[in-house]
């Protein structure tokens, strides 16, 4: 089981120690959240929630992610970077392919691409980017964007974007790409790419989306063997639930370990101190 430690809702103050401490401690990653601005009032209800409330507060710190992994990467050595759900859609895919495949580059190949297709519309608007049909550009983009890391010219002609031939340097190294969502078309979009990150949920609904996720793969013709399963699980707690998780095919979890111990409001010590203890508790040493 690789263990994510989640920078969600964390000051951009503490996010470096926080990353130097996982790779020293031995944590296989850092989870990267993405939003551009988090707007006063919305319309859309933010689906996540059952009352549609956001789980943040206002004036929550949300860092530039490729900016942020660009940093981290030169403090730390083996920890891995996952974006816990950039939105290719929210911006044009050269800029986008640019900034990722830089970062990838940095991290010495410890970039793995979470990305999702977004839920804010006022958002999406601000950003001057169409709202609908944000999954059918996610899907091209994505594609054109693999076209753009490869060696050599590109060419791309799609029903969004028409690139004439050209290159993008630096050449980043591979990078994985694992689409977040909890929705059947969500998981149809994963089964086609590296992996699948999920959010807040019990091990049992987790479970049930990683054989739909079997089923999916298997009507392509592929095997589970080399696919991805990231996701926070609402109900793990002991080294039997991990293991639990683990069998049924999960591969990695998403978790804040201080919260355990001291809670949200963990000042950056006690933060540190929970990742030490969780490690130990967890018997992952």
């Amino acid at each position: 089981m690789k263990i994510y430690v989640s920078a969600a809702f964390l000051d951009t103050s503490e996010v470096v120690e926080i990353a130097k401490a996982a790779d020293d401690l031995g944590y296989d990653g850092l989870g990267i959240p993405d939003h551009v601005i988090n707007l006063e009032t919305l319309k859309t209800p933010y689906p996540y929630t059952k009352d549609g409330k956001r789980r943040w507060e206002a004036f929550t710190d949300w860092p530039d992610p490729w900016v942020l992994i660009g940093a981290l990467a030169m403090v730390t050595t083996r920890l891995r970077f996952v974006t816990t759900v950039y939105l290719p859609a929210m911006r044009d895919p050269y800029s986008a392919a640019k900034s990722i495949g830089t970062s990838a580059l940095l991290a010495g190949g410890r970039l793995e691409l979470g990305i999702g297709v977004g839920w804010c519309e006022e958002e999406f608007t601000l950003m001057g980017q169409q709202f609908a049909r944000r999954g059918k550009r996610t899907d091209e983009m994505l594609a054109l964007m693999k076209e753009l890391w490869k060696p050599g010219w590109t060419e791309f002609d799609g029903e969004f974007y028409q690139t004439p031939r050209l290159e993008m340097e630096p050449t980043p190294p591979p990078i994985p790409i694992y689409v977040g969502g909890l929705s059947d078309i969500a998981l149809r979009r994963a089964a086609k790419h590296d992996g699948w990150i999920g959010d807040l949920i019990s091990t049992d609904q987790a479970l049930i989306r990683v054989e739909k996720l079997r089923e999916m793969r298997a009507a392509q013709g592929l095997s589970m063997d080399d696919f991805v399963v990231i996701t926070p699980l609402t109900d793990a707690f002991t080294p039997e639930h991990y293991a639990r998780a683990t069998a049924g095919g999960i591969d990695g979890i998403i978790t804040m370990p201080w919260m355990f111990y001291s809670g949200p409001l963990a000042t950056l010590d006690e933060k540190i101190d929970g990742m030490r203890k969780f490690r130990k508790d967890m018997a992952l040493d």
